[in-house]
């Protein structure tokens, strides 16, 4: 047993989830209060610092698997006066993200994919969940922490799963496939007068709940 006052074996907080891992995450923008209505960045969600770059300050909430309930903070940049670069990053992000909540392949140029990847605002990112790459970066101290700088799209083979869209037989179908030549049951007399089966009430992926 600890004793109270020696805290040597107290657990470390500052622990970070490894690089690579692909969790299910909910966005969440801070509000920063900044708004250029000509550049369509209203509603109070961009954040001005002390340099001129804008962003927006995100919080993500991982919702599963071993590491549920870990919140990572990142931004997500809209402008910098260093030049393009920073914009174009976070265009990219906010592309990825919208891919992979709206189940679009990043190939997909057809109208409805280029609909889907449209917002009328910061607002519609606002609770956006999707599939993200955790990554590792640095804080303002030097030390390690979690960032999100890349989401995880309908075309990488794990994302079905993590995301909560993977058919529920498909297992059971790999299992039968060896018996697929097996010879079919003959069919069975049904009485003339039996009432059809109530229909089944299909069930709901986690992220339709």
């Amino acid at each position: 047993m600890s004793l109270w006052n020696d805290f040597n074996d107290a657990q470390s907080n500052s622990n970070v989830i490894p690089k690579g891992t692909l969790a299910k995450v909910r966005m969440t923008i801070r509000p920063g209060g900044f708004d250029d209505p000509a550049q369509g960045w209203t509603g109070g969600y961009a954040r001005r610092g002390a340099t001129g770059a804008v962003y927006l300050d995100a919080e993500y909430t991982v919702l599963e698997g071993p590491y549920a309930r870990r919140k990572i903070w990142s931004l997500i940049g809209l402008y910098s006066p260093k030049g393009p670069d920073w914009a174009n990053m976070g265009r990219s992000l906010v592309r990825g993200m919208l891919n992979s909540a709206r189940g679009i392949s990043d190939k997909d140029n057809s109208p409805e994919a280029q609909a889907a990847r449209r917002i009328g605002g910061f607002a519609d990112l606002d609770g956006l969940e999707f599939v993200a790459r955790i990554d590792i970066g640095t804080d303002t101290n030097g030390e390690d922490k979690n960032e999100i700088r890349a989401a995880v799209t309908p075309d990488h083979r794990d994302y079905a799963q993590i995301m909560g869209t993977a058919p529920a037989m498909a297992s059971q179908s790999q299992d039968t496939a060896p018996h697929q030549h097996a010879p079919a049951p003959q069919p069975r007399q049904q009485p003339a007068q039996q009432a059809p089966s109530a229909p089944g009430v299909p069930g709901r992926p986690s992220w339709a709940q």
